[in-house]
C-alpha cells in the first residue's frame, strides 16, 4: 500500500532525507521514530505530498503520489502533530467542512460523521466550539477528519499527544482494531507506544535508515536482554554476587540504586533458570526476581546517538 523508494529532501546545502526506502503492507502498523532532526517528520510530509522531494518516489496503493497526486491522496488520512484545526467552528462544523472538502455527501456524509463522532469520543463536545476545547479533545478532532472518509492508508503524527491516559488506552486500542484493515505509519516518541501497538519499526537517523525490525528483535539487541534482577533478604550481597558470578553464561553483575542487583548475560543467554536453582539451593530468600526483555529506549539510543570526534 505505500512505497517509499530512494525519498531525498534536501535544504540548500543540508540533506535532511537521504535516499530513504521501505514498503508498508496492507494489514501492518509501522513505528517510525528518530530524533529530533533526524528527518523523521520531512519524511512523513512527502509522503502525504504536503512538501516535494528533492529526488525519489512515493506510491499509495500503486499510485504514484507525483503523477497521480489526487488518486493517491484520496487514499490517505493524516494527522500532523498539532493539527490545525478551526476554532472559530463547533466540531461538528468543522466535520462537516471536512466532508465537503473529501466530496462525501448524502447518506454517505452522515454514517461517516456519525462513525468519527463515536469512534473518536466527540459526542459530549460535538457542538461545542472548537477554541474551547481541551488539548486532548482537540486531537480526538484531528484524528476524526483523518478518519472522515475511511482511507485505506493512516499517517499518524504523535496521534496520542496530550492525551490522558484512559484516552491513550482508547486511541491504542482503535489503532490496533484500524491495523488489521489498513495499513498505519504511527511516529511517536511514545516507546511503551510502539510496543503495544506496531508490528514493524523503522528507525531514522540523520536522514537515513538506522534499522528496519520487529520490535521484538530489536528487544534482542538491547544489553539488558535476558538480564535478571533480584534481591536477596537473608544473605549480605557480596556472598550472593559472588555465587552467581561463578555461573559460565554470566557477562556481569551490577548494583541498582535501591540495593538490588542485575546480572547480564554473555550473549543474551538465559540465565534465570539458573539464578533460580542457585537460590533453591542456597535457601535464598529472594524479595524480588525479575527478567528483562529488553528496552526499546536502549536500542533507539545506540542506534541514534551521534559519535563526536
Amino acid at each position: 500500500m505505500i512505497e517509499v523508494s530512494a525519498l531525498t529532501k534536501r535544504f540548500n546545502k543540508h540533506v535532511a532525507v537521504d535516499g530513504v526506502s521501505f514498503k508498508v503492507p496492507k494489514g501492518e502498523v509501522l513505528g517510525f521514530l528518530g530524533p529530533n532532526g533526524a528527518g523523521k517528520t520531512t519524511t512523513m510530509r512527502m509522503i502525504v505530498g504536503s512538501i516535494y522531494p528533492t529526488s525519489g518516489t512515493v506510491r499509495i496503493g500503486g499510485h504514484d503520489l507525483l503523477a497521480d497526486t489526487i488518486a493517491a491522496q484520496k487514499q490517505l488520512g493524516y494527522l500532523p502533530e498539532n493539527a490545525t484545526t478551526y476554532g472559530e467552528m463547533s466540531v461538528y462544523e468543522f466535520l462537516s467542512f471536512i466532508a465537503d472538502v473529501r466530496r462525501l455527501g448524502g447518506s454517505e456524509r452522515a454514517k461517516a460523521l456519525d462513525r468519527v463522532r463515536e469512534l473518536c469520543f466527540l459526542d459530549d463536545v460535538w457542538h461545542q466550539l472548537i477554541e474551547t476545547l481541551s488539548k486532548g479533545y482537540r486531537q480526538r478532532v484531528g484524528f476524526a477528519q483523518a478518519l472522515l472518509h475511511d482511507p485505506a492508508v493512516l499517517i499518524l503524527d504523535e496521534p496520542t499527544d496530550g492525551l490522558d491516559p484512559n484516552q491513550k488506552h482508547e486511541v491504542r486500542n482503535l489503532i490496533r482494531q484500524m491495523g488489521t484493515s489498513k495499513t498505519i505509519i504511527l511516529s511517536t516518541h511514545i516507546l511503551e507506544e510502539v510496543e503495544s501497538v506496531c508490528s514493524r519499526v523503522v528507525i531514522i537517523s540523520q536522514g537515513k535508515i538506522a534499522t528496519d525490525s520487529k520490535p521484538a528483535d530489536l528487544l534482542k539487541k538491547s544489553r539488558y536482554c535476558n538480564s535478571v534482577v533480584l534481591s536477596v533478604a537473608n544473605k549480605p550481597k557480596e556472598e550472593v554476587e559472588g555465587t552467581i558470578s561463578k555461573l559460565p553464561y554470566v557477562e556481569k553483575i551490577e548494583t541498582l540504586e535501591n540495593g538490588s542487583v542485575r546480572v547480564f548475560p554473555k550473549k543474551q543467554a538465559l540465565i534465570a533458570s539458573e539464578i533460580s536453582q542457585l537460590a533453591s539451593q542456597n535457601k535464598w530468600n529472594m524479595s524480588e526476581f525479575a527478567i528483562d526483555r529488553g528496552r526499546l529506549d536502549d536500542v533507539f539510543r545506540t542506534l541514534t546517538t551521534v559519535q563526536k570526534g
